[in-house]
């Protein structure tokens, strides 16, 4: 009697300690610093972690003062081991933890500087332009 509810105690705990599958995404850009969102939520400074739930496509904004705003749409898919009907087994039943990293990169590119200008700088260049105009030519 004594062992067979040892027996039973040990595969209990045996059948609740398995089977975990951990998922992450890193998120890395050059230059680094730069803020980072996915589907509207910001995940903060590159480069940045977070741990997901679900794969799929994820909506990724990238931006940094001084730099083009790079918006993406990235399909994140399934291992092999995280498709039905296999998933039920590598989340319930494997005796290990198996981790799923996904890294992305993204490249910034540098605004031109016609577009940094900001609206006070632009009014004052017009304003210097359309008086020299007036006046004629400098000699």
């Amino acid at each position: 009697m004594f062992r067979r509810l040892f027996f039973l105690l040990l595969m209990g705990c045996a059948l609740v300690s398995t089977g975990c599958v951990s998922r992450r995404l890193t998120v890395k850009t050059v230059p680094p610093g730069a803020r980072v969102e996915m589907n509207g939520e910001l995940l903060g400074l590159s480069p940045v972690s977070k741990s997901f739930t679900y794969y799929g496509t994820n909506e990724f904004k990238v931006s940094m003062p001084g730099y083009e705003t790079v918006q993406v749409h990235q399909p994140t898919p399934a291992p092999w081991y995280q498709v039905p009907p296999f998933d039920f087994f590598s989340d319930n039943f494997l005796p290990f933890r198996v981790r799923d990293h996904r890294e992305f990169t993204y490249q910034l590119t540098p605004r031109n500087s016609l577009q940094e200008l900001d609206e006070q700088t632009l009014r004052n260049n017009a304003e210097n332009f359309r008086s020299q105009s007036q006046s004629g030519p400098i000699p």
